[in-house]
């Protein structure tokens, strides 16, 4: 997207401590421990937490069996028939109804349970291993109140666009005017020279700005600013981009989308509906080496050319914008450009600016000469072509 001016600017700078990855890496181990500890009752850690929870609640029911553990009906369900054809577990009809089933341990179970907590001990241990008591407390408050989140999750599902950043005033978004930028986190692409690699590879910790603040700032600046662009990431695929639009169009902005224009649909109805007042698409490359320009080789560009295509039909006020990268851009790829957005009024060349913070490092911005000649290659498709 296009560089950002560093104006009373709040983006999130994420470190690389990734919660989903490291949830993953405690389950996986605390499987394979499982699996080796107790592999003489043939437990692995699915039927062991249900059986677990079982043994502490004899009697209960399925349903309430899959509730605690957040298990989906076919793995609860798979789990207590292994369990009883183990022996560990025995399944009765609820005589107050015939349709809910009570499940209880046998003697079996009761023989080795012992054996069980104790390696269950032993695992924990190992786990917070270092950690003092008070660690130890903070850790398992903070845990429980984590997993009861997620065990929520349907019911707490976030409205709204996700917002990571906020920059109080820009004027290149809104030339001759002054405006907000808003920077959404997530991307359908990876480009290596993308300055924005937190907004990309969005970390789950990632600090966002929530929607009311944000709102709260543009109602008290509706007399100082003129527009409100949305930039990323890629912000088609926030699911809250329509309403946030229209309360900001609501509210007198103007509206702008910074978009790569992989989502034609999606940015179709967008303008169809009114509620974006300009667009500014980057087009990456020459068609042939998209794939390798945006980080995802092979991919596919018809999206692309459709979205190229509408723009210039005129459906709205828009702009092209091309990033240039030395390592990425040649003058044959400059041609090619040419011809794809020939008839297009506004088209913007950008030199690439290595801010420290790209998704590929040791990239190269092209020198004055090199991009002086680049214009003139596109100006015989686009002659109000100008370099930014």
């Amino acid at each position: 997207m296009m560089l950002m001016v560093e104006v009373s600017t709040i983006i999130i700078m994420s470190n690389q401590n990734y919660l989903m990855l490291n949830n993953s890496i405690l389950y996986r181990c605390s499987s394979k421990f499982c699996t080796k500890e107790l592999e003489k009752y043939d437990l692995s850690v699915t039927p062991l937490l249900a059986l677990i929870t079982i043994h502490e609640n004899e009697g209960i029911g399925m349903q309430e069996l899959a509730r605690i553990g957040s298990f989906d009906k076919g793995t609860v369900t798979k789990a207590v028939w292994k369990l009883e054809e183990q022996g560990y577990v025995r399944i009765e009809e609820n005589p107050n109804n015939r349709r809910e089933k009570k499940l209880y341990t046998t003697e079996a179970l009761r023989s080795i349970i012992g054996d069980i907590y104790m390696k269950r001990q032993e695992w924990w241990e190992r786990l917070t291993k270092g950690m003092t008591t008070e660690e130890i407390a903070t850790f398992e408050r903070l845990s429980e109140k984590v997993a009861e989140n997620a065990r929520n999750y349907a019911d707490d599902a976030p409205s709204g666009i996700r917002i990571f950043g906020l920059q109080k005033l820009t004027l290149l978004d809104f030339p001759g005017a002054t405006g907000a930028t808003v920077f959404v986190g997530g991307c359908n692409l990876r480009c290596p020279y993308c300055h924005n690699r937190d907004l990309v590879f969005l970390n789950e910790n990632a600090v966002q700005i929530p929607e009311e603040d944000v709102m709260d700032f543009l109602d008290k600046r509706k007399n100082l600013l003129d527009g409100v662009c949305v930039s990323g990431g890629e912000p088609l695929l926030q699911a809250g981009l329509e309403d946030f639009f229209r309360k900001v169009k609501d509210m007198g902005y103007r509206t702008k989308l910074d978009t790569n224009g992989l989502l034609f649909e999606k940015l179709k109805n967008l303008v169809e509906s009114g509620l974006v007042d300009y667009v500014a698409m980057d087009v990456k490359n020459s068609l042939p080496k998209y794939g390798e320009t945006v980080g995802i080789p092979g991919i596919s560009t018809e999206e692309v050319k459709k979205s190229i295509d509408y723009l210039k039909e005129g459906h709205v006020a828009y702009q092209f914008r091309t990033t240039v990268v030395k390592e990425y851009h040649t003058a044959e790829d400059m041609e090619e450009i040419g011809k794809l957005l020939q008839g297009t009024e506004d088209y913007y060349l950008q030199k690439f600016v290595d801010h420290g913070s790209c998704i590929k490092e040791g990239l190269h911005a092209p020198d004055d000469e090199e991009m002086n000649k680049y214009l003139e290659i596109v100006r015989k498709y686009i002659p109000n072509a100008k370099i930014r």
